[in-house]
């Protein structure tokens, strides 16, 4: 995307900000407020229209075609979707517009608007890589006890992975013989025991800072930006949080804990689809991690997709996304979700 395409989109998207503030207005005249959803689309479809170099697509159209290219997120796709939904509802009605598709249209506009904000500050785009492109749905994920077909066949697939692992391993055992200073009792890295140990007394500060020297000193590390991450999340930190993650994927792509952390990140924010497709991502890494399985189960109860959150819920057992599974859907998801592992 050109500065030159964002620019001029934030600047079509500027004069929607008043339209979708009056939207909350209780003492504006119903047919004004109707005028103004319309208006907002309008604006809206702009402003898209300006973030795709100009395009004439218009519609539904507009937005797949943006998605397609990368150039805005999923969140932000369905923002679109929801406006425009609003608005045709709105200029097939007569009389007074429907007060759910005033507030449907405004709080869809704040998430758009928030995006665009993103994409200015250099904020990197969670769970928008094309990797998830041809991701399955969740009935398509493996569980634990179902062969693949690699294991069915005998395949030397799982050969070569064994001695992949197993040259990992060697290199780790050497390093942890070359230094072991390195590494603490847990395995991680003493200056990110050192962080963990601060963060579980509250003292975030000194948490950040034991894992930034972390991160110095381990360069290809995913660890210390996981943990980086969880401090800026639960300091409200979106920015430097989305950073962080961003950082850890790129460091290690195939790391389950960075995807479920991830995960965890929209989930405590209500980006149900993009928490479900991280969690999603993180079980087919690691069949075995209850912690992802019990709160993809939640992230799917709260879609309404309860057979198969059913089965992810067997499998993890009870813990604290139980709470979660027994709430009602759309419900707030009734504990944010665990901080991550050491290892």
């Amino acid at each position: 995307m050109s500065a030159a395409n964002q620019r001029a989109a934030r600047e079509a998207l500027a004069p929607a900000r008043s339209l979708a503030d009056r939207l909350g207005s209780s003492d504006r005249d119903p047919e004004d407020q109707a005028a103004d959803l319309i208006e907002l689309w309008a604006a809206t479809q702009n402003a898209l229209r300006a973030l795709a170099g100009g395009s004439a697509m218009a519609g539904g159209q507009l937005v797949t075609a943006l998605r397609q290219q990368n150039l805005i997120t999923i969140d932000q796709a369905h923002a679109a979707i929801e406006i425009k939904d609003a608005r045709d509802r709105t200029a097939e009605r007569t009389g007074a517009p429907d007060p759910a598709d005033l507030s449907t249209a405004r709080a869809a506009f704040d998430r758009l608007e928030r995006g665009f904000l993103a994409l200015e500050m250099g904020a990197p785009q969670l769970a928008d890589t094309t990797d998830f492109a041809s991701m399955g749905t969740p009935k398509d994920v493996r569980l634990p006890d179902e062969p693949t077909a690699s294991r069915r066949r005998g395949l030397p697939v799982g050969v070569m992975l064994g001695a992949i692992l197993a040259l990992l391993l060697g290199l780790a055992v050497a390093a942890f013989v070359l230094r072991p200073e390195w590494f603490g009792a847990g395995g991680a890295p003493a200056d990110v025991e050192r962080g963990i140990a601060a963060y579980r007394e509250g003292r975030l500060a000194a948490a950040r800072a034991a894992f930034e020297e972390a991160a110095r000193e381990h360069p290809r590390l995913a660890l210390p930006h996981v943990w980086i991450g969880r401090v800026a999340r639960d300091e409200r930190d979106d920015l430097s949080a989305a950073r962080a993650f961003s950082r850890a994927e790129n460091l290690e792509p195939e790391n389950a804990l960075v995807h479920r952390e991830i995960a965890a990140f929209h989930l405590a924010r209500g980006r149900l689809q993009p928490a479900e497709q991280r969690y999603i991502r993180a079980v087919q890494l690691d069949p075995e991690d209850r912690v992802s399985q019990g709160w993809l189960a939640c992230t799917l109860h709260r879609q309404g997709k309860f057979d198969v959150a059913q089965r992810f819920a067997q499998r993890a057992g009870s813990g604290p996304w139980s709470t979660c599974l027994a709430s009602p859907p759309g419900a707030a998801p009734g504990a944010v979700p665990a901080a991550p592992l050491a290892r």
